[in-house]
């Protein structure tokens, strides 16, 4: 893996870093909330496979990037751009799964001209779209954090603080306890030695500062996302899966009613499982879109 620091223009430090072929077509990955530059090791070989210079970076407030608090979902575009403009890179994919499933449509909606293609995995949608259930088939441990961050958001950081410090001190199977009520069937068996211990790695490296980029992504999904999803033109892939209880299936179908020409691809997947099975298909869609 190599590392960069690119500055933005307000003075901002972004986190960078680079794995698969060095020379390869360049992709950038969105991560998860909460999460990290580090990419799961198997997707980084799998980049290196087939010719992908796979870029991924710690969003604001997490690892070694600076906060900024008060940041929309809108606000990744112009880092993203950043940092292709540091790296002299004129065209890239952007993929992102998860909490970074809405940053990875900001950069669908708000850089046509750079990102020809975007695939988004697990996203959540946006809290109290119309015709939209948000909390339908969502796990005790997410309806719990949301419910508090619109009802007491003291009590809600001071809950991320002691979640914070218990994921800091835990090993992959105490993780794996802490997220019992958002692992289904599938999630629960893809959770491996290799997987669990990323994710920890990952977490760890992401809130190692704090818990402002974790708070800043949950304000930021709560909030106005400061773009249409109905006026993105880019081509955009979503997938989703039936057994995930971290986002639920109906936020899935919700975005792909609303993302005009979406190729959706719903599945009996979990959450976890769209992340160690169907990320070569997923480099395989950007990758027809690149070269």
């Amino acid at each position: 893996m190599t590392e960069h620091v690119v500055t933005t223009a307000d003075g901002r430090a972004l986190s960078v870093a680079e794995t698969g072929a060095p020379g390869g077509v360049p992709i950038l990955f969105q991560n998860g909330t909460p999460g990290s530059r580090l990419v799961y090791p198997p997707n980084a070989a799998l980049a290196e496979r087939q010719g992908i210079r796979l870029i991924s970076y710690d969003r604001p407030g997490y690892g070694g990037s600076t906060a900024s608090s008060g940041r929309s979902v809108a606000d990744c575009a112009g880092d993203v751009r950043t940092i292709a403009q540091a790296l002299g890179i004129e065209r890239l994919g952007v993929w992102g799964i998860s909490g970074g499933g809405p940053h990875a449509l900001a950069c669908a909606a708000l850089l046509g001209d750079l990102v020809p293609a975007v695939a988004s995995l697990a996203s959540v949608a946006p809290y109290g779209a119309d015709g939209l259930d948000y909390f339908a088939g969502m796990g005790e441990a997410n309806v719990e954090d949301v419910r508090l961050a619109l009802d007491d958001p003291k009590a809600a950081r001071a809950k991320a603080e002691n979640e914070r410090a218990e994921t800091l001190a835990a090993d992959p199977q105490e993780l794996a306890a802490l997220w019992q009520t958002l692992l289904g069937p599938a999630d629960a068996r893809a959770w491996t030695g290799e997987l669990g211990a990323w994710i920890l790695e990952s977490t760890r490296s992401g809130l190692e500062p704090g818990i402002e980029g974790w708070w800043d992504d949950l304000e930021a999904f709560m909030g106005d996302w400061g773009f249409e999803l109905t006026a993105i033109a880019t081509p955009v892939l979503l997938l989703h899966g039936s057994d995930d209880l971290f986002v639920p299936l109906g936020h899935g179908q919700w975005l792909a009613g609303q993302i005009p020409g979406v190729e959706a691809r719903l599945s009996d997947d979990g959450h976890l499982t769209l992340l160690t099975d169907r990320v070569a298909e997923v480099y395989e869609w950007l990758l027809a879109r690149l070269r």
